[in-house]
């Protein structure tokens, strides 16, 4: 079988909130669907990948399953459907429940196949038949997360953190105290109990102290257990929470994953993040006997072009979950080889001279010009391994984990740009050891370089740093042995 790499899907690919299921012997992700180039999130229509549960590199691309257009409330396809998640009901059908945009309404859609066409089914509603959303003082319905629980019960978990964009509109009316869970009717629309809080924002009673409910809900049933997985108010790692019944009370778990691996290690410093940093959102899904965690990155300095990328996760003695790290290889099952051709793209490690910075962050042009950045040639889904790293100028590194390490004796690197100086190999962070030093003489064409290679065998990282004058695109590395 083939090595598995992240991002998991194709380069050209950018689906981020990605929640996994299995149905049968294949894991579904269902996730919202960035474009490429736009500045706003989530303009394609839904798409839908699988996999078979015993080859997670073998990604399937099983076509558009719901188009914008399809909500009546969107007929020119204006406004974009953001998180999404899917369950199947009682009736054995699948419903795909959405955020309508920024407006303040949960849609539904149903298809007799996991990854068929499905097709409007309605809004979630109240028993008088009002929608969600629709009356001033309710919590403002956003980013579903759902459960059809053992019993046949339906749970819908909802909730955003801040005032939604429309000040002047009947949208700030709507309130935003933290998550929210509904019952709903085996019709699968209409709300039977609740909105209920279960998870307060920053500032209010009951919040997770440092790791308060901002938005993304996502629930999973663990050893019995109801884990539910959101997006903290620091937005750029995703927590967990546990409880005996689907309406709470909760108990903070802890991170389980950061996409800068902040708060590993004792590290909470953002602006020396081991990434670069913005919003993420996902799901957790147990494949085999491991339990994995979804989650997205953010490419070409933006929080619109962000791509789906999952990990392996650890058990705790008491049940838990350790947090886990960003990796190149998180549904491999393993180290990657250490012969072999790798893409740039799969870095799971990026800063810097200055270290890191936010995406989302106030004048983030100027903030940004002296940043590395994962980016593509071509337009939005071009099917071509096209994506690399951009603009590593004096000081940037990128660093790929892991690697079973001691079989290569060379290093090719392909690179191109202006930049000339040399690149240093290493298999630990600080650079303390040096596996390979390569010259790059600058080039607008892509140019492959070589180097002798020696590192420690063993399940290591790598890491690569430039040093010199202008600024060079990472292409790709090859891990070789001399003939």
């Amino acid at each position: 079988m083939k090595q598995a790499y992240n991002p998991y899907l194709p380069s050209w690919e950018y689906v981020p909130d990605a929640e996994p299921h299995i149905f049968g012997d294949r894991v579904y992700i269902y996730g919202s669907h960035d474009r490429f180039g736009t500045p706003i999130f989530c303009v394609n229509d839904y798409v839908c990948w699988s996999a078979p549960v015993c080859d997670l590199a073998d990604w399937r691309y099983e076509g558009i399953i719901y188009k914008k257009k399809q909500d009546p409330g969107n007929p020119l396809g204006i406004r974009s459907l953001y998180a999404p998640d899917v369950t199947q009901g009682p009736d054995g059908r699948f419903y795909l429940y959405y955020a309508f945009d920024f407006l303040g309404e949960i849609g539904v859609a149903v298809c007799d196949e996991p990854a068929g066409a499905y097709s409007f089914y309605g809004k979630v509603h109240f028993p008088d038949g009002h929608v969600w959303g629709k009356k001033s003082g309710e919590p403002f319905p956003f980013d579903p997360g759902v459960l059809t629980d053992e019993d046949g019960r339906v749970y819908l978990y909802s909730g955003f953190a801040t005032k939604v964009p429309f000040p002047a509109s009947r949208w700030h009316d709507l309130r935003n105290d933290g998550g929210v869970v509904v019952e709903l009717e085996q019709d699968m629309i209409t709300i039977k109990t609740g909105p209920d809080l279960l998870f307060p924002i920053k500032g209010r009673p009951g919040a997770f102290e440092d790791h308060a409910f901002f938005e993304a809900s996502s629930i999973r049933k663990v050893d019995g257990k109801y884990c539910f997985v959101y997006s903290s108010q620091h937005n750029h790692e995703l927590c967990y929470a546990m409880a005996d019944s689907p309406k709470g009370p909760f108990t903070f778990g802890g991170t389980l994953i950061d996409i800068g691996d902040l708060f590993l290690d004792g590290n909470t410093d953002e602006a020396h993040a081991a990434n670069y940093l913005g919003n993420t959102h996902g799901g957790m899904c147990q494949i085999g006997d491991t339990w994995y965690i979804f989650y997205h990155r953010q490419t070409n300095r933006n929080s619109y072009a962000r791509q789906a990328c999952a990990e392996p996760l650890k058990r705790r003695p008491d049940g838990g979950f350790y947090q886990a790290e960003m990796t190149s290889c998180g549904l491999n099952g393993g180290p990657l080889a250490g012969i072999g051709r790798y893409e740039a793209r799969i870095a799971c490690n990026l800063w810097s001279k200055e270290g890191t910075a936010r995406y989302d962050a106030r004048d983030r042009k100027r903030a940004l010009r002296t940043h590395p950045y994962f980016t593509q040639t071509g337009k939005d889904r071009e099917d071509h391994p096209d994506q690399y790293i951009a603009n590593m100028q004096d000081g940037a590194a990128a660093g790929f984990k892991y690697f079973m390490t001691g079989e290569a004796d060379r290093i090719d690197i392909e690179v191109r740009g202006d930049g000339k100086g040399f690149f240093e190999v290493s298999d630990d962070r600080k650079f303390d050891h040096i596996c390979a030093k390569i010259p790059v003489h600058g080039s607008d064409a892509p140019v492959k370089y070589t180097a002798v290679f020696a590192a420690e065998e063993g399940i290591r990282p790598l890491f690569f740093r430039f040093s010199g004058e202008g600024a060079v695109d990472f292409i790709a590395f090859t891990l070789r042995k001399e003939s």
